[in-house]
């Protein structure tokens, strides 16, 4: 399979990633406009010459929407193959292609969020540590970051303290996010209009600018539910799953 490399040039008329969809939708133009205002700072996006779940994209870290502190590292903010390019060593080659152009462009190594067991949206730990990633650090209730030192001198990579407490202020369900993920277009506005219509105190923060992503509250900055100051979800929620757990929540 080739490899693109998405470029401000081909950013318009390539697929670029999980939302398929006409060119004119919100999941599509919000993710573009992100990745646009992104590659000016080291943003790489690589993927298949496919129209499907098939691509990796990083960043130095000192420029990850990540509350991490890895000077000198590559940030993977997303490695995602799946469907039927899955078992046919995409992942590999993707990731290959990050490790090569990292280590050329003098970084110390890659750092990427994980879980103490697969989770949805998060990168999984089983294969990673198959690729000989390690721990650098831990956050609850469930978050691991993981790296791979190009040199085994480098330094430890570690969240930041701002996420090593899991409660916020705030009463209510809170919902913090960014547009790095091209679902949080669609379903962070649906949720606020379900939780509207159903008379549950709701709250959306949407974060614009890589420092507020390095202070957050929680290590996935791209979607986190609180709710009175409690971490409850990472996962993208549709409107029903939403409604579920706001309303068992709100019944305690």
């Amino acid at each position: 399979m080739d490899i693109i490399t998405i470029t401000k040039e081909n950013l318009k008329n390539e697929h670029i990633c999980c939302a398929i969809s006409n060119k004119e939708d919100i999941q599509v133009t919000s993710k573009k406009s992100w990745i646009a205002e992104r590659l000016d700072e080291g943003l790489v996006f690589k993927k298949g010459n496919v129209r499907g779940k098939c691509f990796i994209e990083y960043i130095p870290a000192e420029k990850a929407w990540a509350p991490i502190e890895a000077p000198g590292y590559m940030y993977i903010d997303c490695l995602w193959v799946s469907g039927q390019f899955k078992g046919q060593g995409n992942s590999s080659m993707l990731l290959e292609e990050c490790i090569r152009d990292s280590k050329e462009k003098g970084m110390k190594g890659l750092v990427i969020l994980s879980s103490k067991k697969k989770m949805p949206f998060i990168a999984d730990p089983k294969y990673l540590r198959h690729k000989g990633f390690k721990l650098a650090d831990t956050a609850e209730p469930y978050f691991e970051l993981l790296y791979l030192p190009f040199d085994n001198t480098a330094e430890i990579p570690k969240f930041k303290q701002s996420v090593k407490n899991t409660t916020i202020q705030g009463k209510g369900m809170v919902l913090y996010y960014t547009a790095q993920c091209p679902f949080t277009a669609k379903y962070a506005p649906l949720i606020e209009v379900v939780a509207n219509e159903n008379d549950i105190s709701f709250k959306s923060v949407k974060i614009e600018t890589a420092a507020e992503a390095q202070n957050a509250p929680s290590p996935f900055t791209t979607y986190c539910l609180f709710y009175k100051g409690k971490f409850v979800t990472h996962e993208i929620l549709s409107e029903n799953k939403f409604l579920k757990i706001a309303k068992a929540l709100t019944s305690e």
